[in-house]
């Protein structure tokens, strides 16, 4: 297990500004949800920092940091051998039917035991989660971990990664990882989810459509799309506007500040010709994000004459 990593317990919503400042301080930083937050999430109440804006807040204090998919078991246990504690991003089930994402910073392993040590913002330190039920909760987002070195130790990081480090390598094995998934468990949904995010990102736009479609027709839970937007942004490239103003309408009827959804709910409506309401969606996802800058992009150019 590494040692002099700190625990902190997260105040609300801030799971992920926690985790990250935990990852930083086993190589000696330390930032706390006070530091953090602020940075990752200006309004208290986002629900949502994704993997790439934790890697984002490390590269602003002077860490390299890399943002993975399709993990598995043995890497993670070769990130630990090789002292980098790892963020992995999973499903929490506090309650049934109240699923949330939740990051959990890995700081050991036993395998006698079959589990991962884990810190845990909500729960506590030193978790000791069985290698099943990590896996379980895992695979939900597409078994996404971010870790992050400082630069002496960018090179030993990538040599562990391996043709892991490069994204097109990557994606091509988070497609065969899918693939092999959704033929073993054919009616497992997390299984085709994970298959249209991998077909998006290695540019196969009709097929990630296919199986998100068939991910959404065999269930997902209802916070799914709080946290992962492919569908939205396969949907808008495949040109079925309806659909993504459908889903973001949706989102947005189970809590108001999701500002990745008002930035959707935009492009749709810029999309179908209503220019207004595109206009103060986005108005709306800058609100709620000021450094969103996808959306002030999207602003931008409905604003131009």
């Amino acid at each position: 297990m590494l040692s002099g990593v700190r625990h902190e317990y997260q105040r609300w919503n801030n799971c992920g500004p926690v985790t990250i400042g935990m990852a930083l301080s086993f190589f000696g930083r330390p930032d706390t949800q006070d530091q953090t937050a602020p940075f990752l999430k200006p309004n208290p109440d986002d629900k949502n920092v994704s993997p790439e804006e934790l890697a984002a807040y490390a590269e602003r204090v002077g860490f390299v940091a890399h943002v993975g998919v399709a993990g598995d078991l043995p890497l993670l246990k070769r990130l630990l051998a090789a002292q980098f504690p790892v963020i992995i991003e999973t499903w929490f089930l506090p309650e049934p039917d109240d699923g949330m994402g939740h990051y959990r910073l890995l700081i050991g392993y036993d395998d006698a035991e079959g589990v991962f040590i884990a810190n845990d913002s909500y729960n506590g330190p030193n978790l000791r989660l069985p290698y099943a039920e990590t896996d379980a909760l895992w695979r939900v987002f597409n078994r996404t971990y971010v870790v992050v070195a400082p630069p002496e130790r960018a090179d030993a990081l990538r040599a562990v990664l391996g043709p892991l480090s490069d994204s097109a390598n990557m994606w091509a094995h988070s497609l065969a990882q899918a693939e092999a998934a959704v033929t073993a468990a054919p009616d497992d949904a997390f299984a085709w989810f994970n298959l249209g995010t991998s077909r998006l990102r290695t540019g196969d736009i009709a097929g990630a459509v296919e199986a998100y479609d068939r991910a959404r027709v065999l269930g997902l839970p209802w916070r799914m799309l709080w946290y992962q937007f492919g569908p939205f942004e396969a949907y808008y490239a495949a040109g079925r506007y309806e659909d993504v103003l459908a889903l973001a309408d949706a989102n947005l009827k189970t809590s108001n500040d999701l500002e990745e959804s008002w930035y959707w709910r935009g492009m749709a409506r810029t999309a179908l010709g209503d220019i207004d309401g595109a206009r103060a969606d986005f108005e709306r996802a800058l609100r709620l994000r000021p450094t969103y800058h996808e959306a002030e992009q999207a602003l931008q150019h409905v604003s131009t004459p």
